[in-house]
């Protein structure tokens, strides 16, 4: 997304800022704090594509809200 783009709606924030969080936000000092072994690397790892799966959830049910435009705008299937 440029920045000379406006936010058009709620759901557009929204959207934006969890594509953010997805896919900027470094969980390496995290990482570095709660792993210690091969199982708590195994449940870190697990735990993080959980929540990974349920950011793209939710921006997959905005895109339909985005304007029209947008590069992820998608039209709502029926």
């Amino acid at each position: 997304m440029s920045k000379g783009n406006k936010a058009q709606t709620i759901p557009h924030v929204e959207y934006e800022v969890l594509k953010e969080v997805l896919n900027n936000i470094p969980l390496d000092d995290l990482y570095d704090a709660m792993v210690a072994d091969e199982t708590s690397e195994k449940r870190f790892k697990s735990g993080a594509a959980n929540v990974a799966k349920l950011i793209r959830n939710l921006m997959v049910r905005r895109q339909h809200r985005l304007p029209y435009d947008h590069a992820d705008y998608k039209q709502k299937s029926r």
